[in-house]
């Protein structure tokens, strides 16, 4: 598992002092309903449901099931005589109740349902040219609905034939009318029953996931003071605590598992330490310098130390002695550290084991992510003074290095 000694290089940021390579972050957002995929009697079904909150009614029958309709997907009958609703006409005036209500039932709509991706003007005049008689038939209003968009044009077209052929009310729906009526709260169960998720199951889910991350935060605080190590382990690998033989594969292809220096608790996750090299930092606080070549972050104890590392461990020492020599010459206000961290998110860590094992008595930090990467996808560079009293910071520009110390012809990120 190349992640967890890997690294990734990316845009220079700014934060407080630190310096950070991160990428750019998505947004996201639901794509739109496919209420167009529905099939027929459905799609009828979700306008009907919907249609319960648009008037007062006091019947409504689903006659597009049946077949044989006269022109009726659904109908419905709306009760008059409420003062509040004089007026409210979009296609023509206000019309006798009397005349409208033959039955006594209330006042009598009309619901045409069209489940096509697209409607122009002249093809919603074909539609209407094919309704009932409003005189003939009792009928009061029209509701047009479709699951797609209409143009300016088509909305100017339906209001225009629909006055001209007496209803005294015409509405007329499209996709996002309907959109609109299923993302509102009270329509959630219609949205999970036709569409297949849930506005309010994903806000209790994002409820829940903020809390298990402020606990899990909660418990990574308490690590800080109990040790300067953890053991960062794949909840998933089975092979712990025995490595696969070594073949030449990496490191991490053979158990998903090490160690690291904890360094902070940040509000983005913990971070760790994964290198740590001797530098320097000129009196302008502008110049500096490392030494390449070295790794004070390794973990000498760590029980699954491969022949390769300890390889790799014996090289460094001599480089970090030439280097420590020329450390020590400093003076102190140019003695630094530079740190490279990567962060582990709150929302990947599962568990936390205090005690640790036989095996490795640092605490282990159990985390699970769907690509098998602990790390967020960047890292920070920390450039400040050694010395207690001193809090100056360095940017590590390239282009404000000096030398000061020995070319190793490796660079902090470029690493195994």
């Amino acid at each position: 598992m190349a992640q967890l000694g890997g690294s990734v290089r990316l845009v220079v940021g700014h934060d407080a002092g630190r310096y950070s390579r991160t990428m750019p972050i998505a947004i996201k957002t639901l794509g739109p309903l496919h209420i167009e995929d529905l099939e027929p009697h459905r799609f009828e079904d979700l306008i009907r449901q919907l249609l319960y909150d648009f008037r007062d009614w006091s019947e409504i029958e689903a006659t597009g099931r049946s077949g044989g309709d006269d022109g009726f997907d659904i109908r419905a009958w709306e009760r008059w005589g409420d003062p509040d609703r004089a007026g409210d006409a979009d296609a023509g005036a206000e019309v006798d109740a009397a005349e409208q209500v033959p039955d006594g039932r209330g006042r009598q709509w009309l619901v045409q349902c069209k489940r096509e991706r697209a409607i122009a003007p002249a093809k919603i005049e074909r539609y209407l040219a094919d309704l009932p008689d409003t005189t003939e038939d009792g009928i009061y209003g029209l509701l047009f609905v479709a699951a797609c968009d209409f143009s300016k044009a088509t909305r100017d077209r339906f209001i225009a034939i629909a006055r001209a052929k007496g209803f005294a009310e015409a509405r007329l729906w499209g996709r996002a009318e309907i959109e609109d009526q299923l993302f509102q709260p009270k329509n959630d169960h219609l949205l999970f029953a036709y569409c297949g998720f849930s506005l309010q199951v994903r806000r209790r889910s994002a409820k829940t996931n903020v809390r298990a991350i402020l606990a899990t935060k909660r418990a990574v605080r308490k690590l800080k003071g109990g040790g300067s190590h953890i053991l960062l382990r794949d909840a998933t690998d089975t092979r712990y605590p025995v490595m696969d033989h070594d073949t030449g594969d990496k490191r991490a292809d053979r158990g998903r598992w090490k160690l690291f220096g904890m360094r902070e608790v940040r509000h983005d996750g913990l971070e760790l330490c994964v290198q740590r090299f001797l530098a320097f930092i000129d009196d302008d606080a502008v110049h500096w310098d490392y030494a390449e070549g070295m790794n004070d972050a390794r973990a000498h104890d760590d029980p699954w130390q491969t022949e390769r590392e300890r390889e790799d461990e014996e090289r460094e020492r001599s480089v970090r002695q030439a280097a420590m020599a020329v450390w020590d010459t400093l003076k102190p206000e140019n003695k630094a550290w530079l740190e490279v961290t990567r962060v582990v998110p709150y929302d990947r860590i599962v568990a936390i084991d205090e005690e640790g094992d036989e095996y490795a008595r640092w605490p282990h930090v159990y985390f699970v992510s769907a690509d098998g990467e602990p790390f967020s996808p960047y890292e920070y560079d920390d450039l400040s003074v050694a010395a207690m009293y001193d809090g100056r910071h360095c940017n590590p520009r390239d282009e404000t290095r000096v030398e000061v110390f020995a070319r190793a012809g490796k660079r902090p990120g470029h690493r195994r």
